[in-house]
């Protein structure tokens, strides 16, 4: 990585990198978090949305018990800050339709501390207030150029016109799954469908729901998936089996009958299920739509000179909680990495054969949801029974514990010298 003086006051401060940050979603604000201040580094940060504009962004998500332990080791005090605007994530239960349950776990079994519940726009607030008054808001990535010594230029648009804010050692990108500085810098991702359509919804006033903590219900191979939020809200996420991996959504299965019939039982109805089904039901028309999917990981582009985190580089599937889960995994770790001299490069070799593992993982418990797949099935590896087995139970251990902290991160980087 290029080091190039810097002129501090009226003095020459050598050895300083410039970092930017291009995309302030969860790995990207952990990251300038960690860096901001830091001797030796410079950090500018870029979002493209002004503020205010994410208020209602996504709906609600669950974090696991590993990125918790995460930011405990690396940043308590946002540690305190997300259990504070969160409710825990304790539990997992897994249920049939009429009510007969399958799977029933407390986390305490497989992690040091629960996971969480929260809305995406409050776990956004959380996470970006460190750098709120810092980050240059309403900039949209074009281009990229270099300047007379080589670093690299973005090119912002900004309002009606172009920025360029300056030459920088590294850009980091943080803006998620659509990544403009993955796809300048290596095209965009070909993601890899799964035959499976999901659904979103959050119901603001779930004050009579029969549910709380999080639970999956499966009607056949249609799944429900749905937990209480702070401040008296409820996510139902939906599943609906497509005929092929790269099937779009037919346009019957957004109508309130399509959604009635599909988490419609032949006999008995749980009243968790038929309260989710009704809500569906209801609001089928501002339902949110998208396709199981997940894309390749990259993690650097130009010779080292891009580092991608979180969505930006591994867009993974949601089953597992692992997407945002693993983006803080990804922010706070690369911080720990570039706070103690290590580069991308160094990122790369403390992340990515986990990134690979969760994401192999993250398939194989995706196994319900699946075409030809039952969530009744006892084999080894497969089904929401086998998932109260032993090897199962020892991946989730592994998932939810094996998080370095500070000094784990250090000595792996002296080892690599």
């Amino acid at each position: 990585m290029a080091q190039n003086p810097h002129v501090i006051g009226d003095e020459w401060e050598r050895d300083i990198m410039r970092i930017a940050v291009i995309g302030t979603g969860v790995a990207g604000s952990l990251l300038a978090e960690m860096l901001q201040g830091h001797r030796g580094i410079t950090l500018d940060a870029f979002d493209r949305l002004a503020p205010g504009e994410e208020a209602e962004a996504g709906t609600g998500l669950n974090v696991g018990p590993n990125a918790m332990k995460a930011l405990r080791l690396h940043l308590p005090q946002r540690h305190a800050a997300v259990r504070a605007a969160a409710l825990p994530w304790s539990r997992w239960t897994i249920e049939m339709a009429d009510g007969e349950r399958l799977f029933d776990l407390d986390l305490a079994e497989v992690a040091e501390e629960p996971g969480i519940r929260l809305r995406w726009s409050a776990l956004y607030d959380v996470l970006r207030a460190p750098m709120a008054g810092r980050t240059r808001r309403g900039c949209t990535l074009e281009a990229l150029e270099e300047d007379a010594k080589g670093r690299l230029v973005p090119v912002l648009r900004e309002g009606g016109g172009l920025i360029r804010p300056g030459g920088y050692d590294l850009l980091v990108a943080g803006d998620g799954r659509y990544s403009a500085l993955r796809a300048i810098t290596l095209g965009a991702p070909k993601s890899r469908l799964h035959g499976v359509a999901l659904t979103r919804l959050l119901v603001p006033d779930a004050s009579g729901a029969p549910l709380d903590d999080y639970g999956q219900w499966f009607n056949g191979a249609a799944r429900l998936l749905a937990y209480k939020l702070p401040g008296g809200s409820a996510y139902i996420a939906g599943s609906v089996p497509l005929d092929a991996a790269e099937a779009e959504i037919p346009a019957a299965a957004r109508s309130a009958g399509f959604q009635h019939a599909l988490y419609t039982p032949p006999g008995r109805i749980a009243p968790a299920m038929a309260w989710m089904r009704d809500r569906l039901v209801e609001h089928a028309p501002r339902l949110h739509w998208a396709r199981l999917q997940e894309s390749p990981l990259e993690r650097m582009a130009l010779d080292g000179r891009v580092l991608l985190l979180g969505d930006a580089a591994h867009a993974m599937l949601p089953t597992l909680g692992q997407g945002a889960t693993q983006a803080v995994e990804d922010g706070v770790l690369a911080g720990a990495v570039l706070r103690a001299g290590g580069g991308p490069e160094a990122v790369a070799r403390l992340r990515d054969s986990r990134v690979e593992w969760v994401r192999q993982f993250s398939l194989e418990a995706s196994d319900t949801l699946l075409p030809g797949f039952s969530p009744l099935a006892r084999e080894a590896r497969a089904g929401s029974l086998a998932k109260s087995g032993a090897d199962f139970m020892a991946q989730l251990r592994r998932l939810y514990t094996e998080v370095p902290g500070p000094e784990a991160v250090s000595a792996g980087l002296v080892e690599q010298v």
